[in-house]
């Protein structure tokens, strides 16, 4: 029986040579138990290579993620740039339906020294638009996740990012704690801290297993700076086992990818630490 919390990497195992799309057996193999696949730059994954990493990743049971590109926008200006974000949203669509990926994880935008309120109605616009672009094309089998974001110029608060997935079906929140620990400069320091985030979730969404990231992350003023290994928590933090004390102790079903430098290696050493602690 599987435990509560999975683990897996954001992108293919630092040793790993194969291909992406191969890459759940020698993550299985490992011990973990999930798979971020990463289209940072856009979605190239051809039909092919998508239905032979959906069969893979049952024949190793191992739960698979997607993230999108960099460059969508659900609240941009131009309406070039709003048409684009759509394009790359049906995109990951497509292809998340070819993998059987279960979120489909993407960052929501920024607010262009708008008013986050005037920021999230253009969103909420898109996002119609979306599924609206998604019918015609027949796309169905799809649960998009919009991710808490690290700078504070960019729309993904906690309570933005619960608001869009309040607001539609198919939207489920990806919390990545490194980016709020950023954005709130440092505040998760102890377990008791994450109760405000895991608040916030229980009062407006219905969720089976919570789809999360983790890193040790350092950060500025503005948000966060860049991703360090798990080492280097007493540095930086946040500390993995402040999250996972409070995951136990409220029985939460979770799935974290580690963001870290060392993708695999940080999350067998997440998951070790889950096992002791238990």
């Amino acid at each position: 029986m599987k435990n509560n919390v999975f683990f897996g990497p954001a992108g293919s195992p630092v040793n790993y040579k194969g291909a992406a799309y191969k890459a759940p057996k020698f993550i299985s193999e490992e011990g973990l138990d999930s798979y971020e696949y990463q289209s940072p730059y856009g979605v190239r994954i051809g039909e092919s290579s998508a239905n032979t990493l959906k069969d893979e990743s049952k024949k190793h049971d191992v739960l698979v993620s997607m993230h999108g590109p960099y460059y969508i926008n659900l609240c941009a200006k131009e309406e070039d740039k709003l048409e684009k974000s759509l394009g790359h949203l049906i995109s990951m669509a497509r292809a998340g339906e070819w993998m059987g990926a279960y979120r489909l994880v993407f960052h929501p935008g920024a607010y262009l020294n708008r008013k986050p309120e005037k920021a999230m109605e253009i969103s909420k616009n898109t996002v119609k638009r979306l599924f609206e672009e998604l019918e015609s094309e027949g796309i169905e089998d799809f649960t998009f996740a919009p991710e808490t974001t690290g700078k504070r110029t960019q729309q993904g608060n906690i309570h933005e990012i619960v608001e869009l997935c309040a607001t539609f079906d198919h939207f489920e929140p990806t919390i990545d704690f490194a980016h709020i620990h950023a954005r709130g400069r440092g505040f998760l320091t102890k377990k008791d801290d994450y109760n405000c985030i895991f608040s916030a979730i229980e009062n407006q969404l219905d969720i089976d297993r919570l789809h999360c990231h983790f890193t040790t992350i350092e950060y500025a003023s503005h948000g966060e700076v860049k991703h360090h290994t798990l080492d280097e928590s007493d540095e930086y933090g946040p500390n993995i086992e402040d999250l996972l004390a409070n995951l136990i102790d409220n029985g939460w079903k979770a799935n974290i990818i580690c963001e870290t430098p060392l993708r695999d290696l940080d999350a067998l050493k997440m998951k070790e630490k889950y096992e002791n602690m238990k």
